[in-house]
């Protein structure tokens, strides 16, 4: 058994919260300790009376500002992370990178109290570089470099990051390509339609259903599936939006013109079971992004049978590669999807059959079991090399 210190995300939901929660749960599953701990205390800046460190196996740091993105600690979270970990004594420390500036410090602080140290390295990219969001994201990888370099292993979702990270001196002995995983017993076709499902059937209404499901943001591309939509004859059909983000105001004022018949705007959805609920309904998942890491939902629809179209930013296109999905560029996203769309509407046995291959490719490659497996692995190899 491994105790593993967690340093991850609880809130505001994200994908970074859904793999912390996903993968520290197997791992107590599995035997090993997982002590979590985030940001959780919001902190007055002038505040010097130290915070009650909260027992074994979940430690709150406090924070000035959290959003979905980054993260602004306390002053003083430096020093209560230290002292957490050296009250909780854990054999690793894996950090799920926040974009936070404390991130830069973990190296040295673990360093200083003798722990092994790795990172899932989470931040979007598209390795052709073919925009300025993904420009833009080039430097969040520049900044992030040096300090990766001093991790004991960075986990990474697939060989074009590795490279991308390598390039900017991050050797690749550092690296290790972990993907993630989804629990596919969960994330399923549905069976036997549940009482949540019928309820989740009723609220969606009548008609064909198609999804995005993820955070509404600029890097996501919402608007250019919302333009293809809007611009294409998709009878009897609706997409729905599930999530929240900074652009869902300006986004759901530009389209208001698209009646609830055509389109939902759901919202954010932190209930599982409603989640996946929604998914199983879903004939065809959207993944419009201009840059992606290596997207959970996009796993989580193909593990439900969901056909997918995603673009080829980040690990996505591997993902769906040789049939398992729709692969389109992050270029000209809107002429691409006036294509397909039509083609997914009208051919509703072309959609099913996607949606089996997906689902095969997830059992093949992407299962929460395979992702456990290796990261047992890689803990109990770190540790050993750590401390010979």
């Amino acid at each position: 058994m491994v105790h593993v210190a967690w340093l991850g995300k609880k809130s505001p939901f994200c994908g970074n919260v859904s793999y912390g929660n996903l993968t520290t749960e197997q791992l107590k599953v599995r035997g090993h300790k997982v002590s979590f701990i985030h940001f959780d205390n919001p902190s007055n800046a002038n505040e010097s009376k130290p915070l009650f460190l909260a027992n074994d196996p979940e430690v709150s740091l406090p924070y000035l500002i959290k959003s979905q993105v980054y993260t602004i600690p306390s002053p003083r979270a430096e020093k209560e992370l230290r002292h957490s970990l050296e009250r909780l004594k854990p054999d690793i420390v894996h950090a799920s990178l926040t974009l936070s500036p404390l991130d830069f410090r973990l190296p040295e602080l673990c360093k200083q109290i003798n722990l092994p140290l790795v990172g899932t390295f989470h931040p979007a990219f598209d390795k052709n570089n073919r925009n300025l969001t993904a420009s833009t994201q080039q430097l969040t990888y520049q900044l992030y470099a040096p300090s990766l370099a001093k991790f004991h292993k960075i986990i990474v979702f697939s060989e074009p990051q590795k490279t991308l990270l390598e390039n900017l001196g991050v050797s690749k002995e550092k690296q290790i390509i972990i993907p993630n995983g989804v629990d596919e017993s969960i994330w399923q076709p549905v069976k036997v339609k549940s009482k949540k499902y019928n309820l989740v059937k009723s609220k969606l209404g009548e008609g064909r259903i198609f999804i995005y499901m993820g955070r509404i943001a600029n890097e996501k591309n919402i608007e250019a599936l919302l333009k293809s939509w809007r611009q294409t004859k998709t009878n009897n059909c609706k997409l729905v939006i599930v999530g929240d983000g900074p652009m869902k105001p300006t986004l759901e004022n530009s389209f208001s013109n698209l009646g609830k018949d055509k389109l939902i705007w759901w919202g954010s959805e932190t209930d599982l079971e409603t989640r996946v609920a929604i998914m199983q309904i879903a004939e065809v998942f959207f993944l419009p992004s201009l840059i992606e890491g290596l997207s959970l939902s996009l796993l989580e629809a193909m593990s439900t049978g969901t056909a997918c179209v995603a673009t080829d930013a980040g690990a996505d296109g591997e993902v769906l590669d040789n049939g398992a999905g729709i692969v389109i560029s992050t270029e000209n996203v809107v002429t691409q999807l006036k294509t397909i769309i039509p083609i997914l509407v009208d051919h509703p046995s072309f959609t099913k059959a996607l949606g089996e291959k997906g689902r095969e490719r997830v059992i093949e490659r992407y299962t929460i079991k395979k992702n456990i497996e290796a990261l047992e692995k890689l803990y109990l190899n770190t540790i050993k090399i750590s401390n010979p």
